[in-house]
């Protein structure tokens, strides 16, 4: 299976499928271990079955990493293709599900151009200038100062932005792709 990386369409959905892979292995090693212990001693008494329980360790922390991506769905591939071919000299990350200690917020999109960074959102439970707060309050104490940041629930106005962005950046050719994809990291950092 190929590995998808963050910030690419499809990593929610791939990462997904690698955390219950992973679950599901975990457990089996549990399960195998404790009926080892089992069928050789015909009790639950047993140095192996301690061994089993210390195993549901990372077997359950694995399964916390299934539960909490479960709900959130990734990008559709219709949306990335628009916003791909649309914005070819900006950078662009997705199926970001941005966590704070108060709230988690699902992202679809974020388009990041010099200083500035405008996202989509599908989500409806997603408030808009909280997370857009949230974002630049994470920027700010990363030293980016001046960035702004902008999130859109409706796809059109989003992808106008883009296309007028992506106009800018062409005819500018500034050498901003550095900074870009610092901005681009931090962000990620800050999501699942």
């Amino acid at each position: 299976m190929r590995k998808c990386e963050k910030g690419t369409p499809g990593y929610l959905r791939d990462k997904l499928k690698i955390e219950i892979l992973r679950t599901v292995i975990y457990f089996a090693i549990v399960a195998a271990v404790f009926l080892l212990g089992y069928s050789q001693t015909h009790s639950n008494k047993n140095l192996l079955t301690v061994a089993a329980v210390v195993g549901c360790l990372p077997a359950c922390k694995a399964l916390v990493g299934v539960i909490t991506r479960f709900p959130y769905q990734t990008v559709d591939s219709a949306l990335a293709e628009e916003v791909a071919e649309k914005s070819s000299h900006l950078t662009v990350i997705y199926d970001l599900v941005i966590t704070s200690t108060e709230k988690i917020m699902p992202v679809d999109c974020i388009v990041v151009s010099g200083d500035k960074v405008f996202g989509y959102t599908s989500n409806e439970k997603t408030e808009l200038k909280s997370t857009s707060s949230y974002i630049r309050k994470i920027l700010q104490q990363n030293d980016m100062e001046g960035v702004s940041v902008k999130l859109f629930d409706e796809f059109r106005s989003f992808i106008a932005l883009v296309e007028g962005l992506e106009n800018i950046a062409a005819v500018e050719k500034a050498d901003t792709k550095e900074y870009e994809t610092e901005i681009a990291h931090l962000i990620m950092n800050i999501s699942l």
